[in-house]
């Protein structure tokens, strides 16, 4: 049966962990804290004053978090960080909303996720810190999420990522002093990351791999303090006459989709809708292919994505997304945007959308125009990180098509936003989702060898999703009371 992960295994193992974080000067934020940080000892946001957005010291792990202020350094908390896209851009009258994952460390949410996974073995005594290396397969931010944490929580990373991602994501790995494996292939040959994950299991006894596609930790991440962070957004947004009608979400890992199990406890009406690439359409059509959506990685189910949850799949053509992208960080685009009339200042923030949040984006549109939403319905996203992260692919655009002018920022404009129809979009029925749900087999039960019991379980006992959601409440108790036992906080 699936495991919940709600007390100390290895009490020896646990004890070396508190004396090395003792030694180092290591206190474990909690996850309400993570979802409200007005939690957060005031001793620690006043030395947080003192320390950059992305320094690699180990109170950074307090501001795994939705509410940083957004500036890049000695920064407190707020809000939760958000952007309205306006009509202009988005051609509907809905309001599309998209949290902004820039100012977390690293510039992406997944150090939360990549949290959500290590805490909890870490309080349990099931990772030993003084002995085994945290491996983090990934497409895309989870294994620098996973390296930062690492680095804060004095771990040793191996990150494991194809080899046709963005350099930065190389150059700043190995600079963290990750061990870094590129595996053949691009955004998605995610089996050649299994397959390597394999080779780490039977030939190195003191790693423990993170795989974010089945670790729990990460959907209940999300349900918690993303689920909880759109929430507030919302609350501040809303009028008299508005509804939450839908969450879009890139399905990847199936993390940032599980905000949506938590939305639905708020609002049951709401439709959530999973976001793939149409070069490797694998929810909508069983498909299969490479594409250039970085951060999603594809051709199979994700062990941890409640299916039953998911109402709509969308498929984002991936030259839509690269064009979006030019369009909304070089100057000629940006000059045309306001030329349309579009805000200028809202304008110089469209860098904060990433490739896969550029996807969700259209996803979003895509799913008002479906469902036919008016100026009343309000349809949240995530944009899980920043066009900082792309530098290179821009560059390389520019080399690819040569230099971008006013008459492609007009095509673009007109062929990638306004024009973004309804294809490619399914709504989902009770036989759908379970057929996605059976998708899970080949990859999990033949391949990575998950009894099928557990496959089952997850279909047909509907209170097991709130268990692991929900994990989170004992958790925390374990946190505090490994603080206690390093006595940092008296």
């Amino acid at each position: 049966m699936i495991e919940i992960i709600d007390k100390v295994t290895n009490p020896e193992v646990l004890e070396r962990a508190v004396e090395r974080y003792r030694a180092k000067g290591i206190i474990l934020p909690t996850f309400k804290q993570m979802e409200n940080p007005e939690l957060i000892p005031g001793k620690i946001v006043d030395q947080l004053k003192n320390i950059g957005l992305w320094d690699n010291h180990p109170l950074n792990l307090f501001r795994i978090t939705w509410k940083n202020e957004p500036k890049e350094f000695g920064g407190g908390f707020g809000k939760v960080n958000y952007l309205e896209i306006p009509k202009e851009i988005t051609g509907v009258d809905a309001k599309i909303v998209m949290v902004l994952g820039k100012y977390f460390p690293t510039g992406a949410h997944k150090v939360g996720a990549a949290y959500g996974c290590l805490a909890p073995r870490i309080i349990t005594g099931q990772f030993d810190p003084t002995y085994h290396k945290a491996v983090w397969p990934s497409t895309g931010n989870y294994c620098r999420g996973g390296a930062f944490d690492s680095f804060l929580m004095d771990v040793t990373a191996v990150a494991i990522l194809p080899e046709e991602m963005s350099k930065e994501r190389f150059t700043w790995l190995e600079e963290i002093g990750a061990e870094v494996i590129a595996t053949p292939g691009c955004e998605s040959n995610v089996k050649e990351i299994y397959d390597k994950c394999w080779d780490i299991r039977r030939n190195r006894k003191d790693a423990i791999i993170f795989n974010q596609f089945d670790e729990f930790g990460n959907s209940a991440w999300h349900y918690n303090v993303t689920g909880k962070a759109i929430q507030e957004v919302y609350d501040d947004l809303k009028t008299s006459t508005s509804r939450f009608s839908a969450y879009v979400s890139a399905t990847g890992s199936a993390g940032t989709i599980a905000a949506g199990d938590y939305l639905r406890t708020q609002h049951p009406q709401i439709q959530v809708v999973a976001s793939e690439a149409l070069q490797c359409p694998t929810l909508l059509r069983n498909g299969f292919g490479g594409h250039r959506i970085e951060g999603i990685g594809d051709k199979h189910v994700p062990w941890i994505h409640n299916v039953r949850n998911t109402n709509a799949v969308t498929a984002i053509d991936d030259e839509h997304a690269m064009r979006l992208l030019r369009l909304f960080n070089e100057k000629e685009g940006k000059d045309y945007l306001k030329s349309q009339g579009v805000n200028p200042e809202l304008v110089e923030k469209l860098s904060l959308l990433g490739i896969s949040s550029i996807g969700n984006l259209l996803s979003a549109i895509k799913t008002a125009k479906y469902y036919e939403y008016n100026q009343d319905d309000v349809i949240f996203s995530v944009a899980t990180d920043s066009a900082e992260m792309y530098v290179s692919r821009i560059d390389e655009l520019a080399i690819a098509k040569g230099k971008y002018t006013q008459l492609q920022a007009a095509l673009d404009y007109e062929g990638a936003l306004k024009e973004q129809g309804i294809d490619n979009m399914k709504e989902l029925n009770y036989q759908d989702q379970k057929a996605i749900h059976n998708l899970k087999y080949f990859t999990w039960i033949e391949q990575q060898a998950k009894p099928l019991e557990e496959l089952n379980q997850m279909w047909y006992d509907r209170g097991i999703w709130e268990k692991v959601f929900h994990q989170t409440e004992r958790w925390d108790e374990l946190i505090e009371e490994f603080n206690d036992r390093t006595g940092l906080l008296k």
